[in-house]
């Protein structure tokens, strides 16, 4: 798992700059692009034969707890452990990074918007370890 987190977003390369870069909130249809990311990084993960782990991380990392997520609406353990172990780190590395539509969050903003979203967005259990281990994501974010 630790060597196909990061390709989690690998899809966004066939992403328009456009929409990645785009300063304010995303139009409907933008979102629409946007979500497309997740098959277009399959199929890049399908040629490098890389397996089902990458192919669940890349594939599923934006489905939620509650089933409001995307592509395809799966909730609770329907989602694989390992999509659901980097949508939390996703988020928490999203919320602190400084982008061009927002200034980065701190460590305890990042935290306290995780722990609102325990069971719906998130897997509540992961939220549980997450928080116990949290200062070492603080660490992780500062040192890299």
């Amino acid at each position: 798992m630790s060597e196909y987190a990061s390709l989690h977003d690998i899809g966004k390369i066939g992403i328009p700059d456009s929409i990645l870069e785009k300063p304010g909130k995303l139009s409907p249809y933008e979102f629409e692009e946007m979500k497309k990311h997740v098959l277009l990084g399959k199929k890049l993960i399908d040629k490098m034969q890389l397996g089902p782990i990458a192919q669940n991380i890349v594939l599923y990392h934006h489905e939620r707890w509650n089933g409001k997520g995307y592509c395809y609406g799966l909730k609770e353990n329907e989602i694989p452990l390992e999509a659901r172990i980097v949508a939390i780190a996703d988020v928490y590395d999203a919320l602190r990074q400084k982008r061009v539509y927002k200034d980065g969050f701190s460590h305890k903003e990042a935290i306290e918007i995780i722990k609102k979203e325990r069971g719906q967005h998130f897997d509540p259990a992961l939220v549980d370890i997450f928080f116990e281990f949290n200062e070492e994501f603080n660490k992780i974010f500062i040192e890299h």
